[in-house]
């Protein structure tokens, strides 16, 4: 059995590369779409290597563009994979194992460890973080999401054992640069599926979110990087319920 990958990029230059070589030897095709109105040297990097498939596409949405790279793929299973990540060396090796077998599930979790502020999040409800991203395609595909988008999977979903390695916000300049446009996507997506503003969601859903991560999670045993990824994260719910109310009065 053969695997496949699929990376969506956008501004990508300073992580592409490690995702790249991370599966070198455990993956068979690489499947690179960069959004055609990046601006950095994301596209130059990834066609570099002559083993990765690397396109310039128009932005389509997250899980259409991922929809797009699946279909390039030559191989039935696939590895959905991040920019920003990169599989482990211990992971590697379990895939390459996994190549050898016949799989019992038709999607697999990995289980995924950030790399925040310089500092691996153990707690916090991040990690392990299982992530559904290894897949048949021909039985499993992506939901339609605007934001955190997933895989729709009939049944059970199996699990491997090593971690895929998530290098999320190098700094804090980095987090809020995603932070105003995943706030707004998640808006929207709250709006389409039919959810009315209340000021509870500002004045509620904040503070749960940081007693969850921060003592019921033990996000405090991270130190000050728990207690800054607690507080980013009870603002990122404010926000985002901030931009449902705004964009309720622009669209009554």
């Amino acid at each position: 059995m053969k695997l496949s990958s699929v990376i969506i990029a956008k501004n990508e230059e300073k992580n592409i590369r490690r995702c790249i070589e991370s599966q070198d030897a455990c993956i068979d095709e690489i499947i690179v779409l960069v959004d055609d109105s990046s601006i950095d040297d994301t596209f130059e990097i990834a066609s570099s290597y002559h083993s990765v498939i690397t396109k310039k596409v128009k932005w389509a949405g997250y899980s259409q563009t991922k929809k797009h790279g699946v279909s390039l793929a030559s191989n039935n299973w696939m590895l959905w994979i991040d920019a920003d990540e990169a599989v482990s060396p211990e992971l590697c090796e379990e895939l390459k194992e996994f190549k050898k077998s016949i799989p019992s599930f038709t999607a697999y979790s990995i289980p995924r460890k950030a790399y925040f502020l310089g500092k691996w999040i153990r707690h916090c409800g991040w990690y392990p973080g299982r992530v559904v991203r290894l897949f048949n395609k021909n039985e499993v595909n992506f939901n339609d999401n605007s934001v955190h988008e997933q895989l729709k999977v009939q049944g059970i979903t199996g699990k491997l054992s090593h971690d895929l390695e998530h290098f999320t916000d190098p700094d804090i300049h980095h987090y809020f640069e995603k932070y105003n446009n995943y706030t707004s996507l998640a808006a929207v997506e709250l709006y389409n599926n039919g959810k009315k503003f209340s000021v509870l969601d500002i004045l509620l859903r904040p503070v749960v979110i940081f007693l969850k991560m921060y003592i019921i999670r033990a996000g405090f045993l991270d130190g000050l990087h728990g207690f800054i990824l607690s507080v980013f994260s009870a603002s990122y719910v404010f926000t985002k319920y901030c931009k449902l109310w705004e964009y309720e009065r622009q669209n009554k």
